[in-house]
């Protein structure tokens, strides 16, 4: 295995962050939680069906003048719920300090969407929104908890082609929870799990959507 470096990317410290904050009443804020494959390798290594991850890119294409990003490359093996703890901190923070839930987005993709999922059952708050994308699978270990809820405004994208997905609206863990605010898009790329490795506008434009919306 390749030992990743430690490379911390925020478009703006967090301190920064929570101080531009209180002066912009019209904010969003974006925490993106990347895949897996980038906790165990560099960003320039390619995965052998996928290619190379196009992290940097995808941050870019979430940003604007009205969105902060917030976002880091994870250690390898990170726990998905223990670091869901950290990223709850950072969330309260932000409310604490004025910053309203709806106007917090929580963006993952594949094992960074179920550190999202965790994110929404620990937060619990109806106003956050979230965005899953390539994160729910045939019996994967959230539908093991029969305790596992989902909270919030729900955006969950998936991939026709990616191999044994299900959508999440078929998930227990999304029919027990009573959602009020939930759409799901199917993708059909053909890119199998890579799709969500690229900078597609096909789940970045309805992600900016999501984070956009009232």
């Amino acid at each position: 295995m390749i030992k990743c470096k430690n490379i911390f990317f925020v478009l703006f410290s967090f301190f920064s962050i929570i101080i531009y904050g209180q002066k912009s009443g019209q904010q969003q804020y974006v925490f993106f939680l990347h895949n897996k494959f980038l906790e165990d390798h560099s960003f320039e290594e390619k995965h052998p069906r996928y290619g190379v991850a196009e992290y940097q890119t995808i941050l870019n294409r979430l940003r604007d003048q009205n969105t902060v990003v917030i976002s880091e490359k994870r250690k390898a093996d990170t726990d998905p719920s223990v670091y869901a703890e950290k990223v709850k901190k950072q969330i309260d923070s932000l409310m604490k300090k004025g910053i309203p839930a709806g106007r917090i987005t929580v963006v993952g993709t594949s094992q960074g969407g179920y550190i999202a999922q965790y994110v929404s059952y620990y937060e619990k708050n109806p106003q956050l929104k979230f965005v899953f994308i390539g994160a729910s699978f045939k019996d994967d270990s959230l539908e093991k908890d029969k305790n596992f809820r989902l909270y919030g405004r729900i955006l969950s994208i998936t991939e026709k082609s990616d191999d044994g997905h299900v959508q999440v609206s078929q998930e227990q863990r999304l029919i027990r929870s009573g959602i009020k605010d939930f759409k799901e898009i199917e993708l059909t790329t053909g890119l199998n799990h890579g799709f969500l490795f690229k900078a597609l506008n096909d789940w970045i434009v309805p992600t900016k959507d999501w984070v956009s919306r009232k």
